[in-house]
């Protein structure tokens, strides 16, 4: 393998943690003037790592797997028919952990130029997996402390996501990778601040006037209208709104001191790495104060 099949910019993230939020950012403010997309087009702009026609083409037919080994066995190719599909660097989401399963790598370093990867506060995100999955909040809370969770779709394309504390370690400690980190929390606090940082990693300019145009069309209302009068195709069926609420802070009102305990307990070291500033809180939560 040259280098040259190394174009893929990551978009990664563990589910729920405003992967979708910064494609749309992304895919529109790339966008000629005048012109947009909306979130059912966003596959023009951005792919997947989980694109059924590039793993139709990598099995030389359509793909069905039964197993992790069947994924594991297409998935390279697939993922080089990715990085081959445009010239140059794109962006291509994933929920996959940085890890090897046995001796391949989920993201191999051959097709990767580096990564933008995005993470959010567990005790939100539990909340919005529970919506995304169709669960109660404890058998979010269970998957997200699980180290073998993996979700696919019916072809049998699989995401391998295991822990939340995993998943982020995997991407932040990874040797070589070209990394920048953006919060959900920050991006929701000071979105222009965010994405400009985001554009000084890629090495390019910073077009106000298209940045704020972008925000505005890119707006967590914008899109929530969007998915309303549109619908939503990247929406799992069991999922009633992909685009619920867009705010930080949201666990304060919806979990009970037992769930932010047990998050708390699960997941206290990438805590107290990523999110110093919450753990008095939580703490005083988790022991059935108030905050």
């Amino acid at each position: 393998m040259t280098q040259d099949l190394q174009r893929i910019i990551w978009i990664a993230s563990f589910p729920k943690s405003g992967n979708t939020w910064a494609r749309s950012f992304l895919a529109n403010y790339f966008q000629p003037p005048g012109k947009s997309l909306d979130i059912n087009s966003l596959r023009q702009f951005t792919t997947a790592d989980v694109r059924e026609d590039f793993f139709d083409r990598a099995n030389g037919g359509p793909f069905r797997g039964r197993s992790i080994d069947d994924w594991m066995r297409v998935r390279p190719k697939a993922l080089r028919l990715i990085a081959a599909s445009k010239p140059g660097h794109h962006f291509v989401k994933t929920h996959c952990q940085l890890i090897q399963l046995g001796a391949q790598p989920l993201i191999p370093p051959e097709v990767t130029a580096g990564a933008i990867y995005l993470i959010r506060n567990p005790f939100d995100v539990a909340l919005s997996y529970a919506r995304h999955m169709g669960v109660d909040t404890d058998a979010a809370i269970g998957r997200m402390a699980d180290k073998t969770a993996i979700q696919g779709n019916a072809s049998g394309i699989m995401e391998f996501v295991g822990r939340w504390d995993d998943h982020i370690g995997g991407w932040t400690t990874a040797p070589g990778l070209t990394l920048h980190l953006m919060r959900y929390e920050d991006v929701v606090a000071d979105s222009a601040r965010a994405f400009r940082d985001l554009f000084r990693f890629l090495g390019m300019p910073v077009d106000e006037a298209k940045l704020q145009r972008t925000l505005k069309r890119t707006s967590f209302e914008a899109l929530q209208k969007q998915e309303r009068e549109k619908g939503f195709r990247e929406r799992p069926p069991e999922m009633q709104q992909f685009f619920a609420r867009g705010t930080a802070g949201g666990w304060r009102h919806e979990l009970t001191p037992a769930q932010v305990a047990r998050i708390r307990s699960e997941f206290l070291p990438m805590l107290a790495e990523w999110y110093p500033e919450m753990l008095d809180e939580v703490a005083t939560f988790a022991a059935g104060g108030e905050t």
